[in-house]
């Protein structure tokens, strides 16, 4: 009788023991419910539901070549890592990115502009890693050219963008930047006037140049190097302006050797040559060895006076708005006279 009596008590006290806890938790439903902090009858998720939407305030959705890419609301803090294109649109554009690509440790004259507060961030096909992180940057503009592990490793430092280095994509490159750093205005009148700039060029140089063989040469290594129709500043001269595209240009696959003998069977009427010391290292003396070959000082355009060197900065990669603009410029005022 008394374990029976005792038995009732523990099931009476654990009883009240549940009710009390059942109306602790009612209370606090709805105490949640009459704050604004959740519905009665289910799960309260004001915390996550809060943080949710300032994520999505925090950030912004952009496209670029048909990708989507998700950034922080302001991209002010811009590191540009192996994408000299990127570097030159800044130039355009009065951009000032936090890190960028040094030439052998330095910034050339060049980038002069765009480049008196930023740090080096490696060289152009060996980004620092450490050096980008310490620059906690909103977004990390890399190039097309880099491979897969080079660019993950940038992607977990904070969102990274690949620079495309084709020619024909210079429009999105500049808007890209532009869009990135607040200045798509910007972009797209330095994008309308180059186009009127052109559209002058054509009428101006249509009849001088008519079935005239005109070529850009690039020595490197002592060697001279031609590229094919679409690539480094030949668009300019054969897509936009539509002057006759030489045989050997028209065969060109890639960045191609051109020998002295090609040379001479091309026989250039005009030639834009380009040479820079840090792409000659181990030949210093090319460019002077190329202007006293015999072969050369026999072609059409040398013998006319029609040898235009470093028009531009040697150093200008060919299919950006900066060397677009830089070249169109430089080569009507030449081919004009």
């Amino acid at each position: 009788m008394k374990r029976t009596r005792a038995g009732v008590s523990v099931i009476l006290a654990i009883s009240l023991l549940l009710t009390a806890c059942g109306n602790g938790s009612n209370e606090q439903a709805s105490n949640q419910t009459a704050n604004g902090n959740g519905v009665a009858g289910q799960p309260v998720q004001a915390s996550t539901d809060g943080q949710k939407s300032g994520e999505a305030a925090a950030t912004k959705t952009i496209t670029y070549l048909d990708k989507e890419y998700t950034l922080p609301a302001t991209t002010e803090r811009i590191v540009m890592a192996g994408a000299v294109e990127a570097m030159e649109d800044a130039i355009v554009l009065g951009v000032n990115p936090v890190g960028a690509i040094s030439f052998a440790g330095v910034f050339p004259p060049m980038f002069e502009s765009i480049t008196k507060n930023a740090v080096s961030i490696g060289e152009k096909t060996e980004p620092n890693f450490e050096a980008i992180l310490g620059l906690k940057p909103d977004v990390i503009l890399g190039s097309t050219k880099f491979k897969p592990e080079v660019s993950e490793k940038l992607e977990s430092i904070a969102p990274t963008i690949l620079y495309s280095h084709v020619s024909t994509n210079w429009e999105s490159n500049l808007l890209l930047l532009g869009e990135l750093a607040g200045k798509e205005k910007q972009a797209e009148e330095v994008i309308g006037q180059y186009k009127a700039d052109l559209e002058d060029a054509k009428v101006k140089l249509a009849d001088k140049l008519k079935d005239k063989k005109v070529v850009v040469i690039r020595v490197r290594e002592g060697l001279m190097y031609v590229y094919p129709a679409g690539v480094y500043f030949n668009p300019i001269l054969y897509h936009e302006l539509g002057l006759h595209t030489p045989a050997e240009i028209q065969a060109a696959k890639a960045q191609e050797a051109l020998p002295i003998e090609k040379f001479a069977e091309m026989n250039p009427d005009y030639v834009f040559l380009q040479f820079a010391a840090e792409e000659n290292h181990d030949a210093p003396n090319a460019l002077e060895e190329w202007k006293n070959n015999p072969i050369i000082k026999s072609s059409n355009a040398v013998k006319n006076g029609n040898v235009y060197i470093n028009i531009v900065d040697p150093l200008a990669q060919g299919g950006t708005a900066y060397s677009k603009i830089a070249f169109l410029k430089a080569a009507v005022e030449q081919l004009s006279k």
